[in-house]
């Protein structure tokens, strides 16, 4: 049957959309269509009302390998409506995937249309790409309000800043994150969230959105040092430990610095947060103070000394556990990523836009994420014995 179809056939032209494949594709589509409307006529409420076939009529659909003209059957009561393609459907399913893809990578909706015009021979709308990427909108929130785990052995807070318009005019958002660790090591990301300010009344507001979707237990919050986020975690979580991100403390102090400096006083806070417990890390701190850089810079160690009950936490875990808790860069490579779909944007249109955007890369990103990491085996033992009954290993 291959010999026979590829008799005569121009090799150049045998899988292109005015080629053999094209003719095939055509030929099932149309098959198809004729075997759903036999189904259709076949059905017993049909057969009484003495329906039956009337012609047909042509109809332009845009697909993979370009415009497919397609003869769509009828029926005298005009009832017919095919899955393959439904009564006002344009485009073959999988088109619209394609389309989605080539946006979640950052592709801007004009560059869309001319990457599918030189691709696929098909003039596309900027109107249509945006129609076809505002379909997910369902989707993300659907996962925004999905059913979250009872309970988190971690969860990372943090934000990045975008540019959306707003009211007019541009302005610089936060786009807030988290990250949830589930007691079996796997991770997920719980919700994303929008917002022109950081502050305490709006991550209450996240915290009892998260508790409504069933999330009843925090062990370990990590958080980036903002004033008053400790308190609105555990105003919902009253049993979470607050970790302190140890990364953007030390940014947070260097700023303090001129640039020539920023090395050398990041290098004399490293004996705090590398000691080995909590007595050994105190003691570095107050001879920090007393040094010369301390002198200079007082600042610094009274910043620590305020947020010392949320810096040290991490004390309590063996050095392989240490570096996933007293640090946000879990998050920050979620971010990363993140950025590199959103970097050909000069700003949003709207929050929805943002919205869409990230969550298509969040989408991307996370897909890739499978296994615990390598540390979490030793991470499982010591939460076991830190947290007890609350850590549980059910999921």
């Amino acid at each position: 049957m291959l010999d026979e179809l590829l008799d005569g056939q121009d090799p150049a032209t045998v899988l292109s959309a005015d080629g053999l494949l094209g003719d095939l594709k055509k030929a099932l589509a149309e098959r198809m269509l004729n075997a759903e409307m036999d189904a259709h006529l076949g059905c017993e409420a049909e057969q009484q009302a003495g329906n039956h076939r009337n012609g047909s009529s042509p109809k332009t659909v845009l697909s993979d390998d370009g415009e497919v003209v397609l003869s769509i059957p009828r029926d005298r009561h005009g009832r017919f409506d095919p899955a393959l393609i439904a009564k006002y459907q344009r485009r073959f399913p999988g088109f619209d995937q394609k389309i989605i893809a080539l946006y979640a990578r950052g592709m801007s909706t004009r560059d869309i249309q001319a990457h599918v015009g030189e691709l696929y021979g098909v003039t596309i709308s900027p109107d249509l790409v945006s129609v076809v990427t505002d379909s997910v909108i369902d989707e993300v929130r659907a996962w925004q309000s999905r059913p979250l785990e009872s309970t988190y052995a971690i969860v990372f807070f943090d934000a990045l800043r975008v540019k959306i318009r707003d009211e007019g005019l541009v302005r610089n958002k936060a786009i807030y994150l988290a990250i949830g660790m589930r007691c079996s090591g796997h991770k997920e990301v719980l919700g994303l969230w929008i917002e022109q300010t950081e502050g305490a009344k709006f991550w209450l507001r996240v915290m009892n959105e998260l508790k409504a979707r069933g999330l009843g237990d925090i062990l370990i919050a990590v958080v980036d040092g903002l004033k008053g986020f400790p308190e609105a975690i555990t105003a919902v979580f009253p049993d979470t430990v607050v970790q302190t991100c140890v990364v953007h403390l030390i940014r947070n102090s260097i700023q303090l610095a001129s640039w020539k400096d920023r090395k050398a006083l990041a290098q004399a806070l490293k004996p705090i947060y590398q000691a080995d417990n909590v007595e050994a890390a105190e003691q570095a701190l107050g001879e920090f103070e007393t040094s010369s850089w301390g002198e200079r810079f007082p600042t610094v160690a009274q910043s620590w000394r305020r947020h010392w009950a949320q810096i040290i936490p991490f004390f309590a875990f063996a050095a392989p556990v240490r570096k996933m808790i007293y640090t946000t860069n879990a998050i920050e490579s979620l971010h990363s990523g993140v950025r590199k779909s959103i970097r050909n944007k000069g700003h949003f249109p709207s929050d929805e836009a943002a919205t869409k955007l990230i969550w298509l890369a969040l989408r991307n990103i996370t897909a890739k994420w499978k296994n615990p990491p390598i540390a979490w085996a030793t991470a499982k033992a010591q939460f076991a014995i830190q947290f007890g009954e609350r850590f549980t290993l059910d999921d």
